[in-house]
C-alpha cells in the first residue's frame, strides 16, 4: 500500500537532491510512540520507503509536488497520514511544502499472466559483501568494506543481492508458511534495463555523510503465479535493495497489461 500526499510549495526554493535524511526524520517522527518506533535503530528492514518530492526541479511559491510513502503495513501509513494532517507544514531541508491532500493507493502488478514495467524512481543501493567478491569475479582494492554494484560488474551479484534482500523482507513481513522469493523457481524480474548509475553524497546520520553508488532501472516482469505476484507487490511496498528508510529502492509501475490485453493500462492508476 502507499500514501499519496499532494504538496503545495510555500516559497521559492532550489530543489535539494540530498533530501533523504530530512524526509526520513519527519517520517520517523510520525512514528514516535507507535509500535513501529522500535525499528528506528534496528538492523532489520524498516517496512517503509518513499519517493522523492516529484517532479524534481527548482520551485516557485504555489507550485505543486507529490510525495508517495509505501509500506506493507496499513497502520504505519495511517500514523504518517495522521501526523501530516495534524502538522501539514512539511519542511524537507530548505524545501518548504504544505500538505494539501492525502489519499491511499494500492498498486498491484496484476493477476498471473499480467506483464508490465516497473521503474526505480529513487535509485537502488546494492552492496556486495567482501566474502562474495571472489565468487563474482570482482577485482579491486575495496578492503574489508562492502562493494557497491557498478555497471562494469556482471548482473549476477545485482540480481542475487536483490533477491536475498527481498527474502529478508519476506521473512519479516509475510506469514511464515508462505514461500519467499528464493524458494521459488524463476527470476524475480524478466528483464533489467539500466537507466543510469551515479554517485550521491548521503547523510546517513546527523553529522555523517557517505557517498553511495546507486543505479536506476527499468524492470520488466511477467507474473507467473500468485506467489510471484505477492513477491513483486512486496517489493513495491518495501522497495528493493538496501537503505529503503532513506528512500532508496522506491518503485512505480509504469505500465501493465492484463492477460489477453494488447493495450497498456492507464498509468495514472499506478502512480
Amino acid at each position: 500500500m502507499r500514501l499519496l500526499a499532494r504538496l503545495r510549495v510555500r516559497a521559492d526554493a532550489a530543489y535539494d537532491n540530498a533530501y533523504h535524511h530530512k524526509l526520513r526524520g519527519r517520517l520517523w517522527r510520525a512514528l514516535e510512540g507507535t509500535e513501529f518506533e522500535e525499528r528506528h535503530d534496528g538492523n532489520d528492514p524498516p517496512g517503509f520507503t518513499y519517493s522523492n518530492p516529484f517532479p524534481p526541479g527548482d520551485m516557485e511559491e504555489g507550485d505543486e509536488r507529490t510525495l508517495l510513502v509505501a509500506s506493507p503495513h496499513e497502520e504505519l501509513l495511517t500514523h504518517v497520514a495522521r501526523d501530516l494532517r495534524t502538522e501539514p507544514e512539511l519542511n524537507v531541508g530548505e524545501m518548504p511544502y504544505h500538505v494539501e491532500d492525502l489519499s491511499a493507493l494500492a498498486p498491484d502488478v496484476g493477476e498471473p499472466g499480467s506483464s508490465g514495467t516497473i521503474e526505480t524512481g529513487t535509485g537502488v543501493v546494492v552492496r556486495i559483501p567482501p566474502w562474495r567478491r571472489e565468487e563474482y569475479g570482482i577485482e579491486g582494492d575495496y578492503g574489508d568494506n562492502a562493494t557497491f554494484w557498478r555497471p562494469e560488474m556482471t548482473m549476477e551479484p545485482f540480481r542475487n543481492q536483490i533477491v536475498a534482500n527481498l527474502d529478508k523482507k519476506h521473512g519479516r513481513f509475510a506469514p511464515d508458511h508462505l514461500p519467499g522469493p528464493s524458494d521459488r523457481d524463476g527470476e524475480l524480474f524478466e528483464s533489467y534495463e539500466l537507466i543510469k548509475t551515479f554517485a550521491l553524497p548521503v547523510t546517513v546520520t546527523e553529522g555523517e555523510e557517505l557517498t553511495y553508488v546507486v543505479s536506476k532501472w527499468r524492470l520488466g516482469y511477467r507474473v507467473r503465479d500468485d506467489h510471484h505476484r505477492r513477491h513483486l507487490n512486496l517489493a513495491l511496498d518495501c522497495g528493493i535493495g538496501e537503505r529503503n528508510s532513506l528512500g532508496f529502492g522506491f518503485m512505480n509501475i509504469t505500465d501493465r497489461t492484463r492477460p489477453g490485453e494488447s493495450e497498456l493500462e492507464d498509468q495514472d492508476a499506478f502512480a
